[in-house]
């Protein structure tokens, strides 16, 4: 099945609300669960397309001395994300800032993790994004970016919509159609990050729809 693009961006308000208000506890648990196995206890982490700020608050629950920095382009996911920070009390530890993760303005190796929860889908050539997160990321630092992987056919794709369940209306099924169709093949990804010169880095199928890359501090 051939990949069609999505939106780079979704950030109308109405998108930002009713995206933080869809229940993705149980999958960002185990994202940042997995965040936590593969990072030092003391960590500086770059969050790439943070949306409403919903993994690092989990995070920073259970690593408070964790400093993390929150990046996407979205600026009402990010008015979102801050209120959600504020009513956490978790500003000191999270930082949020309107960055475009193909350009990022940290200097080389600044960063101990980088994670990175269903962003790449979103665009249309991640290689330069993959490329940047090589530049800023410690020589040894950990890595976690995990995505959806694109069905073979349509079959199979309609199959993995339908099994969301009913709690979800149409539009919310018929944006996670369009997100499987816009996104890579497990294959793809591995070259992706080969080009990018990103090294002992695992690639596997981690869900029947997700693939994981990861690397273990040090």
């Amino acid at each position: 099945m051939q990949r069609v693009l999505e939106p780079e961006v979704m950030d109308s308000w109405e998108e930002a609300v009713a995206y933080d208000a869809m229940d993705f506890t149980e999958v960002n648990t185990a994202f940042a669960q997995r965040a936590i196995a593969l990072a030092p206890t003391l960590a500086k982490v770059l969050d790439a397309g943070t949306g409403t700020a919903r993994i690092p608050l989990l995070l920073s629950q259970q690593r408070p001395q964790w400093q993390i920095t929150g990046i996407d382009l979205g600026e009402n996911m990010l008015k979102i994300g801050a209120e959600n920070i504020k009513k956490a009390g978790l500003q000191q530890q999270i930082t949020l800032e309107l960055v475009d993760a193909k350009q990022l303005p940290y200097p080389n190796e600044h960063f101990d993790l980088v994670i990175s929860n269903s962003l790449i889908h979103h665009l249309p050539d991640p290689l330069p994004f993959l490329r940047e997160v090589n530049r800023v990321l410690k020589p040894k630092g950990a890595l976690l970016i995990r995505d959806l992987i694109r069905p073979v056919n349509q079959e199979t794709l309609q199959s993995l919509v339908e099994s969301i369940g009913t709690e979800y209306d149409r539009h919310q099924k018929q944006l996670f159609a369009d997100s499987l169709h816009a996104a890579f093949t497990l294959q793809e990804i591995d070259r992706l990050i080969f080009q990018a010169g990103l090294s002992d880095v695992k690639i596997y199928q981690s869900s029947d729809r997700h693939w994981t890359a990861e690397r273990s501090f040090g």
